[in-house]
């Protein structure tokens, strides 16, 4: 952030001062937020203040809506205001400083009130003026010149960032979930738009530009940045939702100031909540940018997402299935994927921020494996970036970007571009909550700060598999790999079952009996639920008496071969039918399971059980799953990475895909880290030994001066 704009938070900052006592430090932002808006907005109307009057006076007569349409012209904004008050007119009455403040809101125009609304500021009036702060307040925001000719509205947003950094981290809330870094957000738009400089350097091109996660509009305000300096002609069109009523609040204003449809910025939840729900359902755009919450639950949208997804299925935005419930970022992916305009008219980049879960999480076939593999397999993955961590306010973690079009250039089809950017970072001099690395960038105050952002972006544009480069990071000169190039189906295999069958030995043993007598099936002979007394007590005597019975001809069973043991299934099971015929004692199919439960155990010599049809019994305690890269033969991989292990094993013919029928079921993960990881041998052992040796050492003399 320039000087100039730290002095404007700083002093910004100071204001907040006044509010203690009334308020709490964690309280503070709830007044100056709005109030920082209101003087924006103010700012900006100042110039056309007088004709705007003028012209309401002369057009009281006309329809509210030709009225504002008449208004907004003048005003030279998509807002106006038609209160004679301003902040410098209203410190001039201190007595009548509370209404004259209520007047001058509800003086703006509906759809610029109907955002500030979103501050719930009304409230607060009252109260600041009851502790006698409001006009202190308001005087001291009089003197903040916001004008668009001093501030620009890039810069506004550092400001508004910074304010909902510091209150959010006073409140112990996430920041993060208001803002993304401006070097993460640049990095982003340089990427989606790096393949379209042909495109979008035609004259009066109006790209539709769309963040589901608007928060206060930073990635929309950098998309149209980058586009204002690639081409000045450029009217893209900004559209945006958020659910945060601050941040929603903030980025309309910002929306209304730069001209842009303040319809195009919607309240809600984009995924449905009961209440709230997608703003625009028949939309598409031609690029789309989102950092949705981390690993956030979605349990409020569940019932409205898992109805979409059952009753609409690919009509809907959640075909390709659903994730498990404590993270919805696939949610959000499949949202934005529903909203691309179709290849054949030009089709859609997106780019969204994650986490590492959505790479890995969910086994073959689990929802999160499903998704990934319905981008993959469409071939809409186009690359992912994998960031430094402690780029963000809010959180330390890793965090990738997930590149996302279904128009590739003809050199990407069938490919994904995995890039390492984990070493592009420098350190911060202070930290900002969890943010202690930064992407470099070259400024006019730091002009020797490496270009990370430029350099990934030509590591991006070059498609490179192997790219090797030489970086500055953190103050250090290094080479590193930086860039892979992968087929679709390297991010794919196959889970198959291996089954190893099933050995039982048996042993007539008093562990046996008390496992038996614990066995449900056994117990329940004791038992009756006929609610006559007699006939019950008949019952349960009768029920102990076959129980008995039982256990007296298990003691007597003796094995048909000589040993104290049976190593077939199959001939204990005989002698048991034997002995039961016999002595004429029911066993019953749960019985007779639960005697094998009972007396049974593994073991590597007994005869493999076979089912009625003669086929190897599984072992389910044995039970294995082997991932067989997709572009392998599962029979080639079996027989070289398991059978000259474990011989008597055997796939699972029956788990099948459900898609394509092939023996295992298909799954996707990208495993980043792993493709980019160097092996670092450990250090010779005797480097090791003497490292010890010399600590001993040192550690002898220490003592020696302690005790001496």
């Amino acid at each position: 952030m320039k000087t100039q704009f730290k002095d404007q938070v700083n002093f910004i900052f100071s204001i907040a001062n006044l509010l203690r006592g009334p308020y709490k430090p964690n309280q503070y932002g709830k007044i100056v937020l709005p109030m920082t808006v209101l003087r924006r907005l103010d700012c900006v109307l100042a110039p056309t203040r007088e004709k705007v009057l003028a012209a309401a006076r002369k057009h009281e007569d006309k329809s509210d809506e030709a009225r504002e349409k008449i208004l907004n012209k003048i005003a030279g904004q998509q807002f106006h205001n038609t209160s004679k008050l301003d902040f410098s007119t209203l410190t001039a009455d201190p007595g009548h400083i509370a209404a004259n403040l209520t007047h001058y809101i509800k003086s703006f125009s509906p759809k610029a009130r109907a955002i500030l609304d979103h501050f719930s500021f009304q409230e607060h009036i009252e109260k600041l003026d009851n502790a006698n702060r409001l006009y202190l307040i308001v005087s001291e925001f009089a003197k903040v010149d916001l004008h668009p000719d001093r501030v620009k509205s890039q810069e506004m947003g550092y400001i508004f960032e910074e304010l909902i950094r510091k209150y959010n981290e006073d409140a112990n809330e996430t920041a993060g979930d208001h803002f993304t870094p401006r070097e993460v957000i640049r990095l982003m738009v340089n990427v989606l738009f790096c393949p379209d400089g042909h495109i979008l350097t035609k004259r009066a091109i109006a790209p539709a530009i769309y963040d589901p996660t608007c928060g206060t509009g930073g990635m929309l305000a950098a998309a149209e940045d980058y586009l204002e300096e690639l081409n000045p002609d450029a009217k893209p069109e900004i559209f945006g939702q958020d659910y945060n009523d601050e941040s929603y609040a903030i980025c309309g204003s910002d929306m209304l100031i730069k001209g842009h449809s303040i319809e195009h910025i919607v309240f809600g939840d984009v995924l449905g909540d009961g209440r709230t729900e997608d703003g625009f359902p028949n939309e598409k755009f031609d690029y789309m940018l989102a950092n949705p919450p981390f690993g956030v639950e979605w349990k409020a949208e569940k019932d409205s997402v898992e109805a979409e997804h059952e009753n609409q299925g690919f009509s809907g935005r959640f075909g390709a299935g659903t994730p498990r419930i404590t993270d919805g970022s696939f949610l959000f992916l499949q949202h934005m994927i529903s909203k691309m305009k179709p290849a054949d008219i030009g089709g859609t980049r997106l780019g969204i921020i994650f986490n590492g879960s959505p790479l890995f999480t969910g086994d073959a076939g689990s929802g999160e494996s499903e998704i990934r593999r319905w981008i993959i397999e469409n071939d809409w993955l186009d690359a992912i970036i994998a960031m430094p961590n402690q780029l963000f306010y809010n959180t330390g973690i890793f965090t990738y970007i997930w590149i996302v079009t279904n128009r590739k250039e003809p050199r990407r089809r069938g490919k994904v571009q995995l890039i390492n950017a984990t070493d592009y970072y420098v350190k911060m001099r202070k930290s900002l909550g969890d943010k202690r690395n930064r992407i470099g960038q070259p400024t006019d105050e730091e002009p020797d700060m490496p270009d990370h952002i430029n350099e990934l972006t030509r590591v991006y544009g070059e498609f490179t598999h192997d790219d090797t480069r030489t970086i500055k990071s953190n103050g250090e000169t290094k080479t590193v790999v930086t860039s892979k190039i992968f087929d679709n189906t390297d991010f794919a295999f196959r889970k198959i079952t291996v089954e190893r069958p099933l050995r039982l030995r048996f042993e007539i043993s008093p562990d046996g009996f008390d496992a038996l007598r614990e066995i449900t099936a056994f117990g329940n002979l004791a038992k009756s639920k006929k609610k006559d007394k007699k006939a019950k007590a008949k019952d349960e005597q009768a029920g102990c008496e076959h129980q008995e019975q039982i256990i007296g001809l298990l003691r007597k069973l003796k094995p048909s071969a000589d040993g104290t043991v049976w190593m077939d299934r199959a001939d204990f099971l005989a002698d048991l039918s034997a002995a039961s015929e016999a002595k004429d004692v029911r066993l019953p199919a749960p019985i007779k399971k639960a005697i094998i439960s009972a007396f049974a155990d593994r073991h590597e010599d007994a005869a493999i059980c076979v089912d009625k049809d003669g086929a190897h019994e599984p072992d389910t305690d044995l039970r294995d799953y082997e991932y067989v890269p997709f572009k392998e033969s599962v029979y080639d991989y079996f027989e070289r990475e398991v059978k000259p292990f474990v011989p008597d094993a055997w796939i699972d013919e029956s788990k099948c895909d459900e898609k394509d029928g092939e023996v295992g079921i298909v799954g996707y993960e990208i495993p980043l880290n792993r493709h980019f990881y160097i092996y670092e041998p450990p250090r010779p052992l005797d480097q090791i030994e003497a490292d010890i040796a010399t600590l001993e050492k040192a550690i002898v003399a220490e003592l020696r001066e302690v005790v001496s």
